[in-house]
């Protein structure tokens, strides 16, 4: 009876010793891996740390461009505190931000626009905002829909770049931003506007060099002048023109400049040559 049960120990010994051999292997390597993926994570998110990867903006811009929109959203609920008529969309990108939405006034605009450039680390607004009544929900909905196709459409696209793009709609109005090369800008502009039911394409990209992308670097390159827009004659889904004064007019958008951040001279702002950023208008196809 000794003699049997003397293996039998021996060999529950054994076992004993190799679990415990796996589990501080497997320990080991969580942690390991937990160490290497742990300064990809921007926002605790696991989602972010494809889009650190892929998006040409760095860590530091994706993160700055998040407190921005916080901090636009909280500035704004104070300067039009108790003023239900009032809704201002804010979308940063790389310190470039685009306001969307709607105020009761002219003054209302301005006043949204000068709110949001005294925010930190904003470079430019670009001040999309209507003047009226407040756009339906169904509407608003219905802009929802619009940004998820244009979505599709360019992660359809092998040549566009979509997961740098940031793409935004009010009212059938499709905004694209992004750090794009000329070229890939055209062809996120062309494929947007084909998506039924967008009324105009405006493209708000920073233009980089095809170099700097192959070298993971988006070094910025020349745009229009701030504050302009390419005119064109925006087209509805059928091939007709526009009627005069609908939301699909291609006047430019207004641009507020932040004190210190262009050179002299640029027109409609305080900067002197082209910088990036400014809006372009596509007719829809």
């Amino acid at each position: 009876m000794t003699l049997s049960r003397q293996p039998a120990r021996a060999r529950e010994a054994s076992a004993r010793g190799i679990r415990a051999l796996v589990l501080g292997t497997v320990l080991g390597t969580c942690s390991l891996a937990l160490y290497g993926c742990a300064p990809l994570l921007v926002g605790g998110a696991a989602a972010t740390t494809v889009a650190v990867a892929t998006d040409r903006r760095t860590a530091g811009e994706q993160v700055e461009d998040q407190a921005i929109e916080m901090k636009t959203g909280a500035e704004i609920r104070k300067a039009f505190e108790g003023n239900e008529n009032v809704r201002v969309v804010a979308t940063s990108y790389a310190g470039l931000v685009l306001l969307t939405g709607d105020v009761p006034s002219e003054a209302d605009k301005q006043k949204a626009a000068t709110t949001v450039a005294a925010i930190e680390h904003v470079k430019r607004v670009v001040n999309e905002l209507r003047v009226g009544d407040m756009t339906p929900l169904s509407v608003r909905t219905n802009d929802t829909w619009i940004t998820s196709k244009v979505r599709s459409t360019l992660i359809a696209s092998k040549e566009i770049p979509s997961l740098t793009i940031v793409i935004t709609t009010e009212r059938g109005v499709v905004y694209l931003l992004g750090k794009v090369t000329a070229r890939e800008g055209e062809l996120a502009a062309t494929a947007a506007s084909r998506v039924n039911g967008v009324n105009k394409v405006v493209k708000l990209f920073d233009i980089v060099s095809p170099e700097s992308v192959a070298q993971g670097q988006a070094a910025t390159g020349p745009t229009q002048p701030s504050g302009t827009a390419a005119q064109g004659t925006p087209i509805n889904q059928l091939g007709t023109p526009a009627a005069p004064g609908a939301a699909t007019s291609g006047t430019a958008p207004s641009t507020t400049a932040v004190p210190g951040t262009a050179a002299p001279g640029t027109p409609g702002t305080s900067g002197g040559s082209a910088p990036s950023g400014a809006a372009q208008t596509m007719p829809v196809m």
